[in-house]
């Protein structure tokens, strides 16, 4: 499975649209900003609802690797992923 991370860039009265949506799938990690493992079927489909839900001027990156043991993370601070466990 892919892992992922999305940055958002949105107007901030629409920012809950990406949020929401989001959430289902992914860890919240800062602002506009989720990370975590994708199959390819939920990839896809995060990758429609992004394409249909920007306006003119708002714009998304996804960074794709191939797992998450690809990925050199340093977190400076409380870790966000940690409350995954608790969930």
């Amino acid at each position: 499975m892919p892992y992922v991370v999305i940055v958002y860039d949105m107007q901030a009265d629409r920012t809950h649209l990406l949020l929401n949506y989001l959430r289902r799938y992914l860890t919240h990690v800062q602002n506009s900003v989720f990370e975590g493992e994708l199959t390819d079927g939920e990839l896809e489909a995060v990758r429609d609802r992004i394409d249909s839900t920007l306006d003119p001027g708002e714009s998304t990156i996804i960074y794709e690797l191939g797992s998450e043991k690809l990925l050199s993370r340093d977190v400076f601070g409380d870790d966000p992923k940690e409350d995954d466990r608790f969930l």
